[in-house]
C-alpha cells in the first residue's frame, strides 16, 4: 500500500501545481490525482509508468504556453481549450491507466509497450497541435491534400508533423532511460562525477526501478534504438490516426457567421449547425481511439523486437 500512498501524494502535488498554473480545471485535477496514483501504485513504485505520464504532462503544459496569444484565435474552433478537464485527462492517459492495472494483475512486457505507445501518441498529437498551429504555412487536409484553414481537424503541416515525431521519439527515449536504471551509477562514474555523486545517482536509479515485484516483467534489455523505433513509430502513427479520424468521422459543426468548420456548438456568438461526423465522436473519443491504436502498434513492435 505504500506505493499507492506515494503515488497519491506525488500526483496531488503535481496536479495541485497544475491547477494553480491554470493548466487543469478542478475536475481535471481530481482525475489527474487518481490517474497518477494508479500509474505509480499499480506498478509498485516503478517509475517507468509514472515518469512517462509526468513527461507528457509537463512538456505539453509548457508548450501550451508558447506564443499563447497567437493560438487564441485558433482555439476558438476547438471543443476544449485552456484548462484540461477530467474528460481530457482520461482521454489522454486513461488507456495507459487501464494498462497499468493490467500489468498489476497479469505482469507482462505487453503492458509496458502498450503504455509507452499510448503516451507517445498523445504526446505527438499535443506537440503537433501546439507547435503546428504556429506554422506560417497553411495546413493541408490529410484526405485531399488541399489547403485548409489553420486549426481544422484533419489538417497537417510540416512543422506539426515534425513536432509530432519529436514528441514521440522523446517518449521512446525516456522509456529506455527509465528502464536502464541499473546502469545509472556506471554512467555517472564514466562522466567523472566522483564516487559520492555516482553512488547517489545509483541510489536514485534503484529508487526509479521500484520494487523487484514491480519491475520483474518489464523489458529491461531493449536497446535505445529499439525504444526510439517503438516510440517514434507508434506515436507518429497515432498522431496521424488522430488526424484521419478528425478528417472523417469526428463530429464537426458549421459556423453560420464565418462558415468555418469547427468542433464547438457555438462560434462567432451564434449556435453552429451539425455538418458531418458521428454524434458521439468528439475530440476526446478521437484521442482515446488513436491512443489505443498506437498502444497496440507499440506492443506489436516491442514483442517482435524484444
Amino acid at each position: 500500500m505504500i506505493y499507492w500512498g506515494i503515488g497519491a501524494l506525488g500526483a496531488a502535488l503535481v496536479a495541485g501545481m497544475a491547477y494553480r498554473k491554470q493548466s487543469l480545471s478542478l475536475s481535471g485535477m481530481a482525475a489527474a490525482i487518481l490517474m497518477g496514483t494508479v500509474y505509480f501504485g499499480a506498478a509498485q513504485g516503478t517509475w517507468f509508468w509514472f515518469g512517462l505520464l509526468l513527461l507528457f504532462f509537463i512538456s505539453s503544459s509548457i508548450l501550451s504556453k508558447v506564443k499563447a496569444e497567437r493560438k487564441q484565435e485558433l482555439e476558438k474552433s476547438y471543443a476544449k481549450t485552456g484548462r484540461r478537464d477530467a474528460g481530457q485527462v482520461f482521454a489522454n492517459g486513461g488507456a495507459g491507466m487501464a494498462a497499468c492495472l493490467g500489468y498489476a494483475l497479469w505482469p507482462d512486457p505487453f503492458w509496458a509497450y502498450f503504455v509507452l505507445g499510448t503516451l507517445a501518441a498523445v504526446t505527438a498529437d499535443t506537440w503537433a497541435t501546439e507547435l503546428g498551429g504556429l506554422s506560417r504555412r497553411q495546413p493541408r487536409s490529410l484526405l485531399t491534400w488541399r489547403p485548409v484553414p489553420a486549426g481544422t481537424s484533419g489538417g497537417v503541416s510540416l512543422l506539426g508533423s515534425g513536432a509530432a515525431l519529436l514528441g514521440a521519439l522523446m517518449i521512446g527515449g525516456a522509456g529506455w532511460l527509465l528502464l536502464a536504471w541499473p546502469e545509472w551509477e556506471s554512467w555517472a562514474a564514466w562522466l567523472g562525477l566522483g564516487e559520492t555523486v555516482s553512488g547517489w545517482v545509483g541510489s536514485l536509479g534503484q529508487f526509479a526501478g521500484g520494487s523487484r515485484e514491480g519491475s520483474i516483467a518489464l523489458p529491461m534489455g531493449l536497446s535505445l534504438g529499439k525504444w526510439l523505433l517503438i516510440g517514434g513509430t507508434s506515436g507518429f502513427a497515432g498522431a496521424y490516426v488522430d488526424s484521419l479520424l478528425g478528417a472523417t468521422v469526428q463530429r464537426m459543426y458549421r459556423c453560420q457567421v464565418c462558415d468555418k468548420l469547427v468542433e464547438v456548438e457555438v462560434h462567432c456568438g451564434k449556435p453552429t449547425l451539425p455538418d458531418r461526423g458521428l454524434v458521439w465522436m468528439n475530440n476526446d473519443a478521437v484521442n482515446i481511439l488513436s491512443a489505443l491504436t498506437a498502444g497496440l502498434i507499440a506492443a506489436g513492435l516491442g514483442l517482435s523486437l524484444g
